[in-house]
C-alpha cells in the first residue's frame, strides 16, 4: 500500500480515537460525590452517613432570603418582613474580634480551613420538638428567623443547611465557636402522659413503640420511603434536666448511627471538638446548665441545656456515652 494511503488511514483512525476519547455525556466531568459529604470552608469531607446538602435536590437552604414553605408569591423579603426580623438567618463568626485584614478576607466568605479549625471547638446538640427535619426547617427558617448547620431526621438522614464556616443562629452566645445540630425528636416533658406522646408515639402490630407522624403532615418529608421509626429504647426514658424529672422517648437507631459518624467526622475536621461532654466532679454527665466560666473553657459535645437554664434539650433520653464511645470507635 503506498505511503500516502497509509497516512490517510492512520489520520482517520487517530481522529476517530480522539473524538471517541474526548466525547462525554454532559455533567459526567463533575466531581463525583458519594452522598455522605459535609462541607467546611468549601471543602468536602466524607462522613459515612447519608447527607443531603443545601445544594442538593431535596435539601434545605438556609442561605435563602425567601421563606421555604409558603406560596412562592408570598415568600420574598417584602412579603416576609412582617413575619421574620431579618432577611438573613446566619452571620459572621466573631465579627467584632478580627483584625481588619482577616475581617476583609472572611467577610466575603473567604475562610481558609486552618482559621476555621482554630475557631470551632463545640458541637451543640438540640432536639427540634418538630418531629421531622422538614418541619424543623419550616419553624427555624420560615417562622423564627433562625438556622442550624445540621438537621438529623428520624431515618438517619443528615441535612446540612450552611457551610460550617457560617455562624448559624441556634445557641446564643455559643454560636461563634460552635457547630449545631437539630435532632428530630418531640422532646422531654414533666408529665409522662403529655398529649404529645399519644400524638407522636403508638404501638405496631407486635406491640412495639413506634413513631406515628400525624396524618396532617403526610410522610413528614422523611427521605426514606415508608420509613417507620422506632425509639432505640422501647419505653419512656425518665431522668433529671435542670433539677426536674423529665420524660422522653429515645432517638432511633438510625439517628444514633448517623450522629456517631457525623461526630467522628467533625472531630477529624475540628480537632478542638473533643470527644467528651460536660461532667461533674464525680465524672458523670452534668444535667444542669454549666457555669459560664466553665463553658468558656469547655471543648467538645455540649447540650443546649448546658448553655442556658431555659432549655432541656437534648433531654434525658439522649445517650451521650453511646455517641462518644461510638465516635471514638469510628476513628480506630
Amino acid at each position: 500500500m503506498p505511503l500516502p494511503a497509509r497516512m490517510t488511514l492512520f489520520i482517520l483512525f487517530l481522529g476517530l480515537t480522539l473524538m471517541t476519547g474526548c466525547s462525554t455525556t454532559p455533567g459526567t466531568q463533575a466531581f463525583e460525590r458519594k452522598g455522605d459529604e459535609i462541607v467546611a470552608a468549601g471543602h468536602y469531607f466524607h462522613t459515612g452517613a447519608p447527607v443531603v446538602l443545601w445544594t442538593d435536590p431535596g435539601g434545605y437552604d438556609a442561605y435563602r432570603v425567601e421563606r421555604r414553605f409558603v406560596p412562592w408569591e408570598e415568600s420574598d423579603w417584602d412579603n416576609s418582613k412582617e413575619v421574620v426580623r431579618d432577611p438573613n438567618r446566619f452571620g459572621l463568626r466573631h465579627k467584632g474580634d478580627w483584625p481588619e485584614e482577616t475581617l476583609e478576607q472572611i467577610r466575603g466568605g473567604g475562610w481558609d480551613l486552618p482559621l476555621l479549625q482554630r475557631t470551632v471547638d463545640q458541637f451543640v446538640i438540640h432536639y427540634d420538638v418538630c418531629g421531622t427535619s422538614q418541619k424543623c426547617f419550616d419553624v427555624l427558617h420560615d417562622r423564627r428567623c433562625l438556622s442550624v448547620h445540621f438537621m438529623l431526621d428520624i431515618d438517619g438522614t443528615i441535612y446540612q443547611t450552611l457551610d460550617l464556616k457560617e455562624r448559624a443562629w441556634h445557641a446564643g452566645h455559643a454560636n461563634d465557636r460552635s457547630v449545631g445540630i437539630e435532632i428530630a425528636n418531640m422532646g422531654a416533658y414533666r408529665d409522662p402522659n403529655a398529649s404529645v406522646f399519644s400524638t407522636w408515639y403508638g404501638k405496631d402490630a407486635k406491640g412495639r413503640i413506634r413513631i406515628t407522624i400525624p396524618e396532617s403532615m403526610g410522610d413528614g418529608g422523611v427521605r426514606t420511603p415508608d420509613f417507620i421509626g422506632y425509639p432505640s429504647r422501647p419505653y419512656q426514658v425518665e431522668g433529671p434536666v435542670q433539677g426536674e424529672t423529665r420524660y422522653q422517648y429515645d432517638l432511633t437507631d438510625e439517628q444514633y448511627d448517623s450522629l456517631i459518624k457525623l461526630t467522628a467526622a467533625l472531630h477529624k475536621i475540628f480537632p478542638l471538638i473533643e470527644l467528651d461532654y460536660p461532667r461533674g466532679p464525680d465524672g458523670k454527665l452534668t444535667t444542669v446548665m454549666v457555669d459560664m466560666e466553665d463553658q468558656k473553657g469547655f471543648r467538645g459535645l455540649i447540650g443546649h441545656y448546658h448553655l442556658t437554664d431555659r432549655k432541656q434539650d437534648p433531654g434525658p433520653a439522649f445517650d451521650w456515652d453511646r455517641v462518644v464511645k461510638g465516635a471514638k470507635a469510628e476513628l480506630k
